[in-house]
């Protein structure tokens, strides 16, 4: 198969996951290679029934995604607002108390998505369950009660593919709330037997470092660079975080989405201004060459399974179902495919590489090579300029070909030396025009052509 071959695949079995020996990467039980592209897809237990979760899962199954993240107690009123068939998950809002109705459609979603190879990022809630900080609630979790309850969904889900969620939007801000936090998370790990992985999904702009990177349950970092602004480089979240003892992998897991307002207000008068693929296409690279460990993807009616007669939350205006195919989401697919052409969990962040290019704003450059040499990425966001150091590739003869994140096309462009330094101008530039530079060892196997 071409190395940047952009066709489908099948996916890989739902094994269990865990950190590889660097502790940068996730792996598969069996030690195979796992690339964690999520879809934020928060409402899906809570609004979807199975047939409108079937055909979410396989079209997310279709463009690549591995991961799928969703909230068990959902933001949207979702302890009392029932579910598509009428069930609320919890009894008299008591934590220990499951309504199984309501976990019985979560089972059925949990183990479709297993059969199409997808992993489920659940979030045992969201978090204004635990914290009074805005959101619909109510508060219903302290110390005792969450370490009961992450136990029930420990064992619920023993056995099924899993990486658990903790947080939900939210940062602890009193002791009250870290400690129970630390509870859930104990309790996930007594239920579980330790079969999962654990992270946290912070408030954003945030990281779960800030709070919980030391505690030995935190397996591995995900921040959210949220929705601020155009051209905010996220890939400072994972050179953050990479700098960290003990070492532990990292990614953006909700960066801006697709179609959502930029910064959540008015500009001129209007909603218009809208994060786009572009958008979405600059932070997975952005990110994924400052070193995370994988990417998730969002868009604003997916998130809310918005559809008509539903109130929509930040000016959701297009139905789930169509919003499913929009080009972002094809796009983050071809971003999993490059890497995956390579063994891409060699790569190490190399600024070091560029002599010359943007190195700040929304053209910076951004370039990461095989801890070997034996080939490198490096990403012009605009299409602009920049000059590579060439012995960055240990190799005699270095392969060079563009890679076109908007359609998943190679070019190539010339096989030379590796000495010196070279300047590379990509076919097109300006906004949206986005290319990656490939540059490979000419005598490692690695084609040059595309698809």
């Amino acid at each position: 198969m071409d190395p940047l071959d952009t066709h489908s695949r099948q996916p890989s079995p739902p094994l269990s996951l865990r950190l590889s020996p660097t502790r940068r990467h996730l792996v598969r039980e069996d030690g195979s290679s796992f690339f964690y592209l999520g879809d934020t897809a928060w409402e899906l237990f809570h609004r979807l029934n199975r047939e409108e979760a079937a055909h979410y899962l396989e079209n997310r199954a279709s463009k690549g995604f591995t991961v799928i993240q969703a909230v068990a107690l959902a933001e949207l009123d979702g302890l009392h607002t029932p579910n598509a068939y009428g069930e609320c998950p919890l009894v008299d809002d008591d934590p220990t108390r499951l309504n199984e109705a309501y976990f019985a459609h979560v089972d059925w979603i949990v183990e479709k998505a297993a059969s199409l190879g997808l992993t489920m990022g659940m979030l045992p809630t969201w978090g204004d369950k635990w914290q009074r900080l805005g959101g619909v609630g109510p508060q219903i979790f302290d110390t005792a009660n969450a370490r009961a309850y992450g136990r029930i969904l420990g064992e619920r889900y023993r056995g099924q593919p899993i990486i658990w969620i903790l947080g939900g939007d939210r940062n602890p801000e009193t002791d009250a709330e870290h400690a129970t936090l630390e509870a859930m998370a104990l309790g996930l790990r007594e239920g579980d037997h330790g079969e999962h992985l654990i992270t946290f999904h912070p408030r954003g702009p945030g990281r779960s470092s800030d709070a919980f990177h030391a505690c030995e349950w935190l397996d591995f970092n995900m921040v959210q660079s949220s929705h601020a602004a155009h051209d905010f480089d996220n890939g400072v979240f994972a050179e953050h975080d990479r700098d960290l003892e003990p070492v532990k992998p990292t990614l953006d897991g909700e960066p801006r989405y697709e179609t959502i307002p930029v910064g959540f207000y008015f500009r001129n008068n209007n909603r218009l201004d809208r994060f786009d693929a572009y958008d979405a296409r600059q932070a997975a690279y952005w990110s994924m060459l400052a070193g995370a460990c994988g990417h998730t993807y969002g868009n604003n009616n997916i998130w809310q399974m918005w559809q008509p007669g539903r109130q929509p939350v930040i000016d959701a205006c297009i139905p789930w179902v169509q919003a499913l195919d929009h080009p972002g989401a094809f796009q983050m697919g071809l971003a999993r495919r490059l890497f995956e052409s390579r063994p891409w969990q060699t790569l190490v962040p190399d600024q070091g590489m560029i002599v010359d290019g943007p190195s700040q704003g929304g053209a910076k450059v951004r370039a990461a090579r095989a801890d070997d040499g034996s080939f490198a990425f490096v990403y012009s966001p605009r299409g602009e300029a920049f000059t590579v150091r060439m012995d960055a590739i240990a190799a005699r003869r270095v392969t060079q070909t563009w890679y076109d994140p908007r359609y998943g096309a190679a070019y190539p462009i010339h096989t030379g030396g590796n000495a010196g330094v070279l300047t590379f101008s990509p076919p097109t530039s300006g906004r949206g025009n986005d290319w990656v530079l490939v540059l490979d060892d000419a005598e490692a196997g690695f084609s040059a052509s595309g698809a």
